[in-house]
């Protein structure tokens, strides 16, 4: 099964970056990280939303929704970034 589509890991990587940078801006704050810690989260939550929702069958490679997904997938690992980064500093 191919989960990255036709532009494979490349693609991930864009979509992944996107992704990153709109769940940034449907949270805004401090993450005590810098954009490339957001593009890389983005890219980790794509890749992560993309994997589940083509073995679940949300979706198939390719599909509009799947951008949809990776913004999901890059919000829920800030999420969780930020709940790390805290409890650390908190220590």
């Amino acid at each position: 099964m191919e989960i990255f589509g036709e532009y494979g890991w490349f693609g991930w990587i864009v979509v992944g970056a996107l992704a990153g940078a709109v769940a940034k801006l449907l949270m805004p704050g401090k993450d005590g990280g810098n954009i490339f810690v957001t593009v890389l989260l983005g890219i980790a939550g794509a890749a992560l939303s993309g994997f589940l929702g083509n073995m679940l069958g949300w979706y198939s490679p390719g599909d509009g929704v799947g951008f949809l997904g990776a913004v999901v997938g890059a919000f829920v690992l800030l999420l969780i970034y930020r709940q790390v980064k805290k409890r650390q500093g908190a220590a």
